[in-house]
Order: C-alpha cells, then sequence, then structure tokens
C-alpha cells in the first residue's frame, strides 16, 4: 500500500502532476489576440460610383513632395525635374481618361436598364437608376474640370506638379546645404 502511497504523494501537496495540466489547456485561437484589418478590395467593391472619382482623387492626394526631393537626391539636374513633371502630368492625364472611360461606360449601362425597366413599368428603380445617373453625371463634369483646370496649369491637378517642384528644389537645396554649407573654412 505504501507504494501507492508513494506516486500519489504529489497530490496530497495541493499539485496537480504536469501531465493533467497540459490537458487542460484549451487551443487559444490567433484572432482572440490580433485583429485583421479589412480587406481594402472589399470596401472598394461596395460602389462602384466610389471606383471611378475615388481613383483620381486618390492620384491628386499622394504626396509627391517627398517623390520630389527623392528624386533631387538620386539625380539632382534640372531636365531630370522638367522630365519628372512631364511624366507626372501624363499620369494625371491616364487617370483622368481612364476616370471618363469609367463613367461614360457606367452612363450607357445605366442608359440601358432605364430604358429596359421603364418599358417594364418599374417606377420605383427607373427612379433610382436616374440618381445614380445623375451622380455619375455630376463626377464626370467634375472630373472635365480638373482636366480643363490641369490644362490651364491651375487647381488641383497643377498642385502635384507644385508639390512635386517643391520637394525637388527643397532636396537640391539639402544637398547644398550638406556638401557646401557645412564645411568650415
Amino acid at each position: 500500500m505504501s507504494l501507492f502511497n508513494f506516486f500519489n504523494r504529489s497530490r496530497r501537496n495541493g499539485q496537480i502532476p504536469t501531465s493533467a495540466v497540459e490537458g487542460a489547456i484549451p487551443v487559444i485561437s490567433e484572432s482572440t489576440f490580433i485583429e485583421k484589418e479589412p480587406d481594402s478590395k472589399q470596401e472598394n467593391q461596395a460602389s462602384p460610383l466610389n471606383e471611378g472619382i475615388q481613383l483620381l482623387y486618390e492620384f491628386l492626394d499622394k504626396n509627391y513632395e517627398i517623390k520630389g526631393y527623392d528624386d533631387a537626391l538620386v539625380n539632382p539636374d534640372n531636365t531630370h525635374l522638367e522630365q519628372n513633371v512631364i511624366a507626372l502630368k501624363n499620369d494625371l492625364e491616364r487617370s483622368i481618361r481612364k476616370v471618363k472611360t469609367f463613367y461614360e461606360d457606367f452612363i450607357r449601362e445605366i442608359n440601358f436598364h432605364i430604358a429596359s425597366r421603364s418599358r417594364s413599368g418599374m417606377i420605383d428603380i427607373v427612379e433610382e437608376l436616374t440618381v445614380k445617373k445623375e451622380t455619375a453625371e455630376s463626377h464626370i463634369s467634375q472630373v472635365i474640370e480638373i482636366e480643363e483646370q490641369s490644362r490651364r496649369n491651375e487647381g488641383v491637378g497643377h498642385g502635384i506638379i507644385i508639390s512635386y517642384t517643391r520637394g525637388f528644389r527643397n532636396g537640391l537645396a539639402a544637398i547644398s546645404s550638406h556638401l557646401i554649407l557645412n564645411k568650415n573654412y
């Protein structure tokens, strides 16, 4: 009998054998401690109207001053500045064309649905589609206005050029400051 008491001695002291403890620990999933961010693709798919003008505003909202600064540090030549300004203007024009094409296709599709649903007598659907069409037309008029302003070198389209040029010049100033002004003669 004392042989059996020898093996159970740890339980008398209030301790549980480690094999019993390991089986009692529950498995905790990763989602308990880590919050995963929702996919941005799922958010953008909610409304197709945000896809068009949102694309243009994302392009316009980028910080081109940092890009200009970095470009000046890589190649501080004035022709490099001019080439990159032309490239930015081309990128803006390409984005505008992409957004305009999106809205033109979207309006054509809405017009088809309006005609089709009005023939079927679906008045509420036709009114909703008309509102969507008016919103798309409003967005395309904003895009056209941005396009005209960028051609005249003014407005939000020209802001990216100003921002890039400012960054490029700050980069040139940083090079001069580092190479020349910090030297003691």
